[in-house]
């Protein structure tokens, strides 16, 4: 019976072999690409504040002015009025605040200021030569720098929607050949597991190459899986609305309003309405000082402010530290005493939802904070050598093709 157990296994090993072996010679290129700049996103934000360090960091002078005196500097400079704020106590940092013209249109212009002077540094939309860099590695990892070619490829679809229809199936593909490669390693490994675990220095390429494959992606074995199944939640409606149903985030689209556009009944109602806009006279120090009294834990503050004094004031609050856990906290206050009426804290979030709603973090890596970004920066990296030995391993393993050279006696008649 032994026998038949192990031929069947054999056969079966087999089927994961071609399975592992062709998704990722079709995928390889792609993979290569994909996580290259991925490895390099891991630390988008490190690398803009390295390389544009005047915009993130300023020189402690002393004491620092206060959000409200901030406030009310940059809307008498500009002419413009703060509509957010992102805030940390960092002393060598600076503080970014979102301004915003009246009449104008969208979300405002957000800058980083100097807190110990009210300067304005720079705005977040310059372009910079890390940023314009920065731009082309997101580029490069999203849409395969498709989006950057003016010409249509196709018809059918935007080159942006080509990139990331590409970029989806390569992915789905690295994560089919995670899983094949976790079957065939297994069962393969689990009675030498010591051998399999490092790689033999000693050995010639081909052996050093092959232990690197296997030994490599073993250890970042997880963040693979993880960083695999989810990136597909950026290229797929489909599988994104999986997600969210899987990880009970999913929310049904808001319906379309049915008299858009018509001429809505009860002008002078609506106008009554109105009449209400100026905001109240905020203050943004008493705002920091509910947050932290709600949340009382180390970390950066992010306030929305209302356009109208009967609208609620939100704020996020953010964690910080080597360790610190992805996932926002959030308040709804009050405009007028800044009582709480809405808070969502992420520890009060079911486990299921937690996940489901930390899909960027886990794919990007900072979950954990710069803990787990160095691993998932070790992990990627990994992941852009692995089609390279993969292809390699393949090429070794080939049948060599019968020589076609003639026997000697043969030669020597045909010479007669």
């Amino acid at each position: 019976m032994q026998p038949k157990k192990s031929t069947a296994w054999k056969s079966i090993r087999n089927i994961f072999d071609q399975i592992h072996l062709y998704a990722g010679l079709i995928s390889g290129l792609v993979v290569i690409a994909v996580c290259f700049s991925g490895t390099i996103y891991v630390y988008n934000t490190e690398i803009r504040e390295m390389m544009d360090s005047e915009l993130y960091f300023v020189e402690d002078t002393g004491v620092r002015m206060s959000a409200d005196e901030l406030k009310s500097t940059l809307e008498k400079n500009s002419d413009s009025n703060v509509v957010g704020l992102m805030w940390n106590e960092e002393s060598d940092r600076s503080v970014q605040f979102t301004l915003k013209k009246e009449g104008e249109e969208g979300r405002g212009s957000t800058f980083y200021v100097n807190p110990y002077s009210a300067e304005i540094l720079g705005n977040s939309s310059d372009k910079t030569s890390t940023a314009e860099f920065m731009g082309y590695m997101f580029s490069l990892h999203r849409w395969l720098l498709l989006d950057r070619i003016e010409t249509p490829i196709l018809e059918s679809m935007s080159n942006r929607d080509l990139g990331r229809f590409i970029n989806g199936v390569a992915t789905l593909l690295f994560l089919l050949g995670v899983i094949t490669g976790i079957v065939i390693w297994v069962p393969n490994k689990v009675k030498n597991w010591k051998q399999g675990l490092k790689v033999k220095w000693s050995g010639n390429w081909k052996r050093v190459n092959h232990d690197l494959h296997n030994s490599l992606a073993f250890y970042s074995l997880i963040f693979l899986f993880i960083m695999s199944a989810t990136g597909p939640f950026w290229s797929y409606e489909w599988y994104r609305e999986g997600w969210q149903k899987t990880w009970d985030t999913y929310q049904e689209p808001a319906p379309k309003a049915e008299n858009a556009g018509k001429v809505k009944a009860e002008p002078i109602a609506e106008l009554n309405r109105e009449v209400e806009t100026t905001p109240a006279i905020l203050s943004l120090e008493a705002i920091f000082a509910k947050t932290n009294a709600e949340l009382p834990y180390a970390g950066n503050i992010r306030v929305l402010l209302p356009s109208k004094s009967s609208d609620p004031i939100s704020v996020s609050k953010y964690r910080t530290g080597f360790f610190a856990r992805a996932g926002s906290d959030q308040l709804t206050l009050s405009a007028a005493d800044l009582s709480v009426t809405e808070s969502n804290l992420f520890s009060d979030l079911p486990f299921r939802q937690q996940v489901g709603r930390s899909v960027k973090s886990l794919h990007v890596g900072d979950i954990f904070g710069p803990f787990s970004k160095f691993l998932w920066f070790l992990a990627c990296l990994i992941a852009t050598s692995l089609p390279i030995t993969g292809t390699l391993i393949w090429w070794n393993k080939r049948k060599k093709k019968p020589s076609k050279k003639k026997p000697a006696g043969q030669r020597v008649a045909e010479m007669a």
